[in-house]
């Protein structure tokens, strides 16, 4: 994926799991698209390792799912650091 790809597809990620873990009021725009790039990069690492197989990041609705789904893990350890 190209640059705006990866920023779209973040800011996406992003906002949708910022909605879910309830801290969507608290998020930026660019937090959410920060939020949704490493996520993908953590959903991708936690699918590898789940799997046993290499997970390629394509603009499709697996990795959409891939990418929300280490976005909350995200969110839930940033939570987790910023109480103690």
């Amino acid at each position: 994926m190209g640059i705006i790809a990866w920023i779209i597809f973040g800011a996406l990620a992003g906002w949708v799991a910022s909605m879910i873990a309830g801290t969507d009021r608290q998020q930026g725009w660019l937090e959410n698209i920060i939020v949704g790039i490493v996520g993908a990069l953590v959903g991708g690492f936690l699918y590898g390792l789940i799997t046993g197989t290499s997970f390629s990041m394509e603009f499709n609705l697996g990795s959409f799912v891939v990418a929300v789904i280490g976005a909350i893990v995200l969110l839930f350890i940033l939570r987790l650091i910023r109480r103690a």
